[in-house]
């Protein structure tokens, strides 16, 4: 799509405002927007931006980063295949962008390219990334300043779903308008909690349309009188809110699922088993891509079905890296591993290009996996816990970054600037919200994510 046509679609929509919609280092949404008034030129030469943005954290709390100060400016550049309109916001339309410097090149912390590098070494060996995620989410009011569940329902419970029909039938229509594939949806286990699916896409795509869904899944909830949080643990005593990856690779000339093998019992590859090892070798340091908030490790807890240990099973909800079992007649389609030390606090390119990373280390390397732990870890003796190399997750937002910090693969894959600049601001939430109360984490968050 050309920037001309974009500017036909919304005019013809009847659009005011354009969003050039970006997430920072910190895992927020946020957008800068242009009137239909010179918007084919901003679509070419983008929209002005300081640098300091990436050094700012989710408490709007500029960092001290080196060259992210009140000096210099980057282009917010959109991608014109990514336009949509919004129908939660009146006459209002929304593209995602990279980040660009003066002279043309791409910014070096612009998070989106970054996932397009990891997509381009896919590239060099005949495949890509498929990914898919599921969004968990609850549903409030707000009653005297405080979040309110709207239902206490069981999970999976149709009395839960009745609370919210009306909010779930305006969000998937809103997600069908925007050309993005709702699988799924039902009720889930926490006060409030709801979740979806949508399709697999390729891995650029799938990360745009997660930032797109995440700003649906609020805006169809503000249209509603109703605020929606997918913070990883919105209320302490309640259930908390993960955003799994599904992940599959795809051979680019054949389109085949290269993570299939029939003669296999599982139905896993070697490439399959290569790239969940890789992906296991660097799960700590992930985490901090993935799960990434000082709220993150207040949901990755044994026996919570977060994922605590490292490992990888069959069917395991205890497992972060899960194997589900595939579907009749869909056995090579529905072949793929679900990520569930994962949450929407996270940048999605970060997730997704971190878990390329990971994984093309363990193809490279022809890493072979661990036997797989076909029981909750939680239950196995930690002395064969220990022999079996299956140790405890980071329990800690600065546990995570320190073992991102100390993971040459992943900071070598990201970039100086962007590891830098990363690092600075998700240190400086650890450190704002180690000092606060249980009241300042919930109300840092629940709004935010």
């Amino acid at each position: 799509m050309e920037a001309r046509d974009v500017v036909k679609q919304a005019d013809e929509a009847g659009l005011r405002l354009v969003r050039f919609l970006w997430c920072g280092n910190d895992g927020t949404v946020r957008a800068k927007a242009s009137s239909l008034h010179g918007l084919e030129g901003r679509i070419r030469s983008g929209i002005g931006l300081t640098v300091a943005m990436q050094a700012m954290n989710s408490l709007d709390q500029l960092q001290p980063v080196e060259g992210m100060g009140p000096v210099g400016e980057i282009r917010l550049v959109p991608d014109p295949e990514t336009f949509r309109v919004l129908p939660y916001a009146p006459r209002t339309g929304a593209m995602l962008v990279d980040q660009v410097q003066l002279d043309g090149e791409p910014a070096p912390v612009s998070q989106r390219t970054f996932l397009t590098r990891m997509e381009e070494r896919l590239a060099e060996r005949g495949t890509r990334l498929e990914a898919a995620f599921e969004n968990e989410f609850s549903l409030a009011t707000k009653v005297d300043g405080a979040f309110v569940p709207i239902d206490s329902g069981l999970c999976f419970s149709t009395i839960s779903a009745t609370a919210a029909q009306g909010y779930i039938e305006e969000l998937a229509g809103a997600l069908d308008a925007q050309r993005i594939v709702l699988e799924q949806y039902y009720s889930e286990l926490g006060h409030g909690q709801h979740e979806i699916s949508t399709q697999h896409a390729p891995a650029l795509r799938a990360a745009d349309e997660q930032l797109l869904v995440r700003e649906t899944i609020r805006g169809v909830a503000a249209r509603h009188g109703l605020v929606a949080s997918l913070a990883p643990k919105p209320w302490p005593e309640n259930a908390g809110n993960g955003g799994h990856i599904h992940f599959s690779l795809w051979d680019d000339d054949a389109n085949w699922n290269r993570f299939h093998d029939e003669s296999a019992a599982d139905r896993l590859s070697a490439e399959a088993r290569s790239f969940i090892a890789g992906v296991l070798a660097h799960l700590p340091g992930l985490c901090g891509l993935t799960a990434p908030s000082f709220n993150s490790y207040h949901r990755i807890l044994p026996q919570y079905w977060a994922g605590a240990f490292a490992c990888w099973g069959h069917d395991n909800r205890e497992a972060p890296l899960r194997v589900p079992s595939v579907f009749w007649g869909m056995e090579e389609a529905s072949t793929n591993v679900e990520l569930k030390a994962a949450d929407a606090s996270s940048n999605p390119y970060l997730a997704v290009g971190g878990l390329i990373a990971a994984g093309l280390d363990g193809l490279e390397r022809g890493l072979e996996p661990p036997e797989p732990v076909e029981v909750d870890p939680a239950t196995i003796d930690e002395r064969e816990r220990a022999e079996r190399g299956i140790i405890r997750l980071p329990a800690t937002q600065e546990e995570a970054l320190d073992a991102l910090e100390g993971d040459r693969v992943l900071i070598g894959a990201l970039g100086p600037v962007l590891a830098q600049s990363y690092l600075a601001v998700r240190r400086s939430e650890w450190a704002a919200y180690s000092a606060g109360d249980e009241a300042f984490e919930q109300q840092g968050h629940f709004l935010k994510y």
